[in-house]
């Protein structure tokens, strides 16, 4: 399986995020897109009305406390949704939701959260986002630990994709991909880097 980088964005407002959209015009296909709304972490970000090109594939990580009305309101201009089953009263029902809107789903699991907390609903899931970092912010501290759920996650289902997120560079690539990580999402790194194309090749050298 192929494995992949994909560059994040954490953008304040439309003309920030055209921006990091034109530098990686031609550099990747898919684009992992950050959603912070202030309350679910201390940060904000995408937290506005945002229009999105059509050249890409976004999958969305929602760091919000009401996963649901962002998804009846931006849902249908993504493609994966990935959300944290803390802040929701019925997961399976959300999933639900997605699914009827015709989008990949995954969960996302903060550092703290066990992977047993997830357990039942690992068989319905496309991907699981593991954070090797506290949400919220680029540049954050690289948490290893956290990467021991990977196995776990695999050993209930190995169809289900893991995202790695959070501090990935060409030092902590090798610790995720070692633990049996398929995809990698990388802002710091990629997106803030003058030369994202080199960046994102430099990451997959080191894993090949």
């Amino acid at each position: 399986m192929r494995q992949k980088i994909i560059p994040s964005i954490m953008a304040k407002d439309q003309k920030e995020l055209n921006v990091v959209l034109n530098k990686l015009k031609g550099v990747v296909k898919e684009l992992h897109l950050d959603v912070v709304d202030g309350k679910f972490a201390k940060n904000k970000a995408m937290n506005f009305d945002f229009r999105l090109r059509r050249e890409f594939n976004y999958n969305v990580h929602l760091m919000v406390n009401h996963p649901e009305t962002w998804i009846s309101k931006h849902g249908k201009k993504v493609d994966t949704i990935i959300f944290h089953p803390e802040v929701v009263d019925d997961v399976k029902a959300l999933i639900n939701e997605v699914r009827k809107i015709k989008k990949k789903v995954g969960l996302a699991l903060k550092s703290e959260t066990k992977v047993k907390e997830i357990k039942d609903y690992l068989v319905d899931l496309d991907y699981v986002l593991v954070l090797t970092v506290h949400p919220g912010f680029y540049g954050s501290k690289f948490l290893s630990a956290p990467l021991k759920k990977i196995k776990q996650i695999k050993k209930i289902n190995p169809k289900v994709k893991v995202i790695v997120d959070g501090g990935i560079s060409p030092k902590t690539i090798k610790k995720a991909a070692k633990a049996g990580a398929d995809y990698f999402v990388s802002g710091s790194y990629t997106t803030k880097s003058e030369f994202p194309r080199k960046s994102i090749r430099n990451l997959l050298a080191t894993i090949k």
